[in-house]
């Protein structure tokens, strides 16, 4: 099984992270890790979202090929519609994959994440995901992912007490540590949560291994030619479906 993993951020060390947490999970596995090409170093804002969605179609023309999946390893799933839209192997989002383990028996869930601006932005996404009703709330500590990445014994205290604040005053019955940056963390943290803490990036590589070698329907689409894209990905979006 040959999985495509795209850190759409541009930092190499999240990457790396990332990588190295799945194949913990999934060591029978082959994992392709790609790094964004452009973009912001580390996810935070609506912008940086956006360009991280063109980043990461970028990195599925480039690398997709002899993959059986791909796993969009970025809370927050930017371009993920996109990346379905035209991915010839099942692709599967971080975030998604962690709401809807987080939401299972009709659990309410919260999610707890670095950077100020995530919140909103999340809110956003859980209600597109149609599991608005579910949620019970979003906090966020002040260092962004890319920060608790570089110094994770220097977070734990924050993200803890955030996770508690959801269990203890959201009523949140599950709580998503949410962010590559975060990998491995939950564990850490579990033990002063009075409910279950669930790994953002354990449960995508859960979710992708579970969608590796399906079969995938393409929508039809009419091919638009575009100007100023990588060659790969031009090619991508002028195949025909």
């Amino acid at each position: 099984m040959r999985i495509l993993l795209i850190n759409p951020n541009t930092t190499a060390s999240v990457t790396d992270l990332v990588a190295g947490h799945v194949r913990r999970i999934a060591p029978k596995a082959t994992f392709v890790p790609v790094t964004g090409r452009f973009g912001a170093r580390y996810i935070a804002t609506r912008a940086a979202v956006a360009v991280a969605g063109h980043a990461a179609l970028d990195a599925l023309a480039e690398h997709v090929a002899g993959c059986d999946a791909v796993y969009l390893a970025c809370f927050g799933d930017p371009g993920l519609p996109a990346l379905q839209e035209v991915s010839p192997v099942p692709v599967v989002g971080m975030a998604e994959a962690a709401c809807r383990a987080a939401a299972e028996g009709g659990r309410r869930f919260g999610i707890v994440t670095g950077g100020v601006n995530w919140p909103a932005m999340l809110a956003e996404f859980v209600m597109l995901q149609g599991l608005g009703a579910q949620l019970a709330g979003i906090r966020a500590v002040a260092p962004t992912g890319g920060e608790i990445a570089r110094d994770p014994e220097g977070s734990i205290a924050q993200l803890a007490a955030a996770c508690r604040a959801c269990a203890e005053e959201d009523g949140a019955e599950a709580v998503i540590l949410g962010g590559a940056g975060l990998a491995g963390l939950a564990e850490r943290v579990q033990p002063q949560v009075p409910c279950p803490v669930i790994c953002s990036v354990e449960a995508g590589t859960r979710a992708v291994l579970a969608a590796a070698g399906r079969a995938v329907r393409l929508a039809a689409r009419d091919p638009v030619p575009s100007i100023g894209l990588a060659p790969s990905l031009e090619r991508l979006l002028l195949r025909p479906l």
